[in-house]
């Protein structure tokens, strides 16, 4: 049996077929770290048997290095990341969320909000820090840090007029929409709009002038591998490629892609060795990326289902315990706290985020919840397209719903 585990394994290893380069010797470089972890932790002293229920998270560890940090971009002295402390609210309160600290968040919300207000833009729209323009990956950043809290003080802090406003600011006349004021273009730009008018009902369906070419120009953004790049004629990319079918799915136009070219590109992404992701085509793995092309397959099945089509109601169309394996053995930084890209990196908030969200997708699909390891491994369920907790989605939904009903009374 361990010889047959043995063979399996040199099967999925990278073969460079006897001519070595840059990228299949850094490749290989990853294997050999990747495998260093898996055999120190299945030769620890228990059965095969036992093995995988001795797969833990370390979750008191990752909530302490949050809550550590969770203050420190709303610090004025704080000049690291400057353009960045929206985000990393975002990253520090969706990951604590995550871990089943939202009491915690919500206790502290207030404060929390008081700061994103003061990255908010009298004429609508968030920066990435106080008193910075607005930029629409900052403003998606603050919504979701404020969807992620999850109560009345949070949804309260939303202005959504002057939201809305700055969107039309940004959208492009093809469809697209520029990330800030006479700024890039690309296809973030489509999908945060998307996100965040879909989230605020702002509406989003395609005769929406707000909206009015979108879906068109995010297809001419997929490449002939299948994913998308970041406009059009660029390189597909799994971060890329999440905006672009999270943005079609939000527009309802996901069978308008080469849907096959896409399924068939992030299913190869998830590395057979491995058990992560990679964001390019011969690239390395890397945690973040759970998230961002674990996503893309449930968002389709997801969508497939609401068209009746058929789909596997028990499992995604990726290896979900591998893609656990991989987060749970390989990606936590030991003994902080915290989650890396990959063995011998340095852990930090962003791929602390992305490798819980991707972990909360792999341990859910419609019908069944895969968890391995302890049973305590089970992180709370985010919603695939928002990357948004599902219980706040859920909190965000009824408040709007109470706040329509008040309008439509006056």
């Amino acid at each position: 049996m361990e010889n047959e585990m043995k063979c399996s394994a040199l099967h999925r290893r990278y073969n460079d077929d006897g001519y070595a380069t840059k990228t299949s010797i850094e490749q290989m470089r990853v294997e050999k770290s990747v495998e260093h972890l898996y055999d120190v932790f299945f030769e620890q002293d228990y059965n095969d048997d036992e093995s995988t229920n001795k797969i833990i998270l370390l979750r008191a560890e990752h909530i302490e290095y949050l809550k550590n940090g969770l203050f420190k971009p709303l610090d004025h002295n704080f000049f690291v990341l400057d353009t960045s402390r929206s985000w990393m609210v975002y990253w520090i309160s969706l990951s604590l969320n995550l871990l089943g600290e939202s009491d915690y968040l919500k206790e502290n919300s207030l404060k929390i909000t008081s700061f994103l207000r003061n990255c908010e833009s009298p004429h609508g729209g968030y920066g990435g820090g106080p008193g910075q323009e607005p930029h629409l990956a900052a403003t998606y950043a603050a919504v979701n840090a404020i969807v992620t809290i999850g109560n009345e003080i949070a949804f309260d802090s939303l202005n959504r007029v002057a939201i809305e406003k700055f969107l039309r600011r940004m959208q492009q006349s093809d469809g697209s929409f520029t990330l800030h004021e006479s700024g890039e273009v690309d296809i973030r730009g489509a999908y945060c709009a998307l996100s965040v008018a879909k989230l605020l009902h702002i509406p989003t369906h395609p005769e929406s002038d707000l909206f009015r070419g979108t879906a068109d120009w995010i297809l001419s953004c997929q490449t002939y591998e299948g994913g998308f790049g970041a406009a059009p004629d660029h390189e597909a990319h799994g971060g890329y490629t999440f905006c672009g079918v999270a943005g079609l799915a939000l527009l309802d136009q996901l069978d308008h892609c080469d849907l096959d070219a896409l399924m068939r590109w992030t299913a190869n992404r998830q590395l057979s060795f491995e058990g992560g992701f990679s964001g390019r085509t011969n690239k390395l793995v890397d945690g973040c990326y759970s998230f961002w092309n674990g996503a893309v397959l449930p968002i389709i099945q997801s969508w497939r289902a609401q068209k009746n089509l058929m789909v596997s109601p028990d499992h995604w169309l990726f290896d979900q315990e591998a893609l656990q394996e991989y987060v749970l053995i390989c990606c936590q930084n030991k003994p902080g706290g915290g989650l890396v890209d990959k063995p011998g990196k340095n852990r930090d908030f962003y791929h602390t985020c992305y490798t819980l969200s991707g972990l909360s997708i792999a341990q859910n699909s419609f019908n069944s919840r895969i968890v391995i390891g302890v049973s305590d491994n089970f992180v709370e369920t985010i919603h695939p397209v928002f990357n948004v907790p599902c219980q706040s989605l859920e909190s965000l939904r009824e408040y709007l719903k109470r706040m329509d009903n008040q309008e439509e009374l006056k």
